[in-house]
């Protein structure tokens, strides 16, 4: 998977002299000459996100007028990117300091998920990027998190566990990365039986698999970031099957594991100094005669029983394993993503992903970066208190907690954390992965939420 030829070209190139200006104009700001005219004939304000095209008296375009309203958000030209018409752009009036996230927003406005529809006929807008923008690391950064909406975008009938392995073995080709796989009945053999117990039921084409992938594995010298990510390809509920309504978009509940793989694919093409791993189980929660059951006691890799209260608390089970897996390797940090809980989305909505970690320096850097690239996160409590909720009365825990708690989404991070690595700090994302309202520059359908904070947070803390 790949976006189309380069969006952004470089101030230096020749064509470059040949691109309209955008001009980035705040809330009330008076403009003079026939812009100001137009301008005024338009009730064009500098309204945040307003965009007003300009020509001459021939009618042939010479600028664009872009508001920014009160407080300038480089995000915001997300929806610059996919309104503009086609064409060689520049951008005029660009604060200090923000030409590198201005630039990555135009990329990312211009992602569209058109596998199964015919590609548009024209190129689009284009960039010309600001004098010292990294042309190349900043489309780089896009495509990673272009891979990462493709791969939810995309029907789970071409996205099941086979596929995410394949893009994982891309992925680890392109960067010289190490890849192992255990499939079906081998997961087993080699202490996965959770993973094994959630993917049991789908057909064989279909079977469950743990990917680990490592680079720089040798350099003991360097630090080691574990990153996990949930990869349920498909959810029906399991027994406990969903709502029509609540399976229909269920082919995103892979977004961790593809959020988890983009952030892998940027860690290593920018040579970050640490040893990574990756940890991928990938699974299709189906029905079938071999399905898990509710009541069931699973055990898992790190030896602690669960009991299962509901089949469609699935993820958590095969994160299990993979944190457990995670604990084996002693990172020094560890980061994982899940599609987890919908009740993540009754505290935050679908724009604001949970961070769950006990780690107080962990949780100030992964604020202060996510502040820092516009990809927010906000801090919900890992409340001691509701642990009791994850009692059983026959196994060390239930997949389910009790009703008292109420609190989906904590409950569920206290789950993971009796599984998390021992050693270092552990950082959990319940995120969303999805648009529930198309804009422009935001379609409706995938989003990748998070990983760009996370990047910006280990390249401060171990840079390359």
């Amino acid at each position: 998977m790949s976006r189309r030829p380069p969006l952004v070209i470089a101030a230096d190139s020749p064509e470059a002299a040949s691109a309209r200006p955008v001009r980035l104009v705040p809330r009330d700001t008076a403009l003079e000459g026939p812009a100001g005219v137009w301008a005024k004939a338009n009730g064009f304000k500098g309204q945040a996100g307003r965009l007003l095209l300009c020509a001459d008296s021939s009618g042939e375009l010479t600028e664009a007028l872009f508001g920014t309203g009160e407080t300038f958000d480089p995000i915001a030209l997300r929806g610059l990117a996919a309104r503009l018409p086609e064409g060689l752009w520049r951008l005029d009036g660009l604060p200090d300091g923000d030409a590198d996230l201005a630039t990555l927003a135009f990329c990312l406005g211009r992602y569209a998920f058109d596998r199964y529809t015919k590609p548009a006929q024209d190129d689009g807008a284009r960039l010309v990027a600001p004098d010292g923008v990294d042309v190349d690391r900043v489309q780089d950064t896009a495509r990673s998190c272009d891979l990462v909406r493709e791969m939810v975008d995309t029907p789970a009938a071409d996205m099941g566990p086979l596929q995410i392995e394949t893009l994982a073995r891309e992925i680890a080709e392109e960067s010289g990365a190490e890849i192992s796989v255990i499939e079906g009945e081998a997961l087993l053999e080699a202490n996965y039986p959770a993973v094994h117990a959630v993917g049991r039921a789908a057909v064989a084409a279909r079977a469950p698999r743990m990917i680990e992938m490592h680079w720089n594995r040798s350099r003991t010298d360097l630090p080691l970031v574990a990153l996990v990510g949930k990869g349920v390809v498909f959810d029906t509920g399991g027994l406990n099957l969903k709502a029509g309504a609540g399976m229909r978009f269920m082919k995103k509940d892979m977004g961790g594991a593809a959020h988890a793989l983009g952030l892998a694919r940027m860690v290593m093409r920018a040579g970050l100094s640490v040893r990574l791993a990756l940890l991928v189980p990938a699974v299709e929660n189906a029905v079938s005669g071999d399905a898990f059951r509710p009541g069931d006691v699973l055990s898992s890799r790190k030896g602690l029983s669960i009991e299962i209260g509901n089949t469609d608390a699935e993820g958590r089970l095969i994160l299990a394993d993979a944190l457990a897996r995670a604990g084996e390797l002693e990172p020094d940090l560890t980061l994982d993503f899940a599609t987890l809980t919908g009740a993540a989305r009754v505290a935050l909505g679908p724009d604001l992903p949970p961070l769950y970690t006990d780690d107080e320096a962990l949780a100030a850097d992964l604020l202060a970066a996510s502040a820092r690239v516009r990809d927010p996160v906000w801090r919900m409590p890992l409340w001691a208190p509701y642990a009791d909720s994850l009692d059983s009365d026959i196994a060390d825990l239930r997949n389910d907690s009790a009703a008292w708690a109420q609190a989906g989404s904590v409950t569920a991070a206290l789950f993971l954390k009796n599984f998390a690595p021992g050693t270092g700090a552990w950082a959990h994302m319940d995120i969303f992965a999805w648009n529930p309202r198309g804009r422009p520059g935001w379609p409706q359908g995938s989003e990748v939420q998070a990983i760009r904070a996370c990047f910006d947070m280990l390249a401060a803390r171990y840079p390359a």
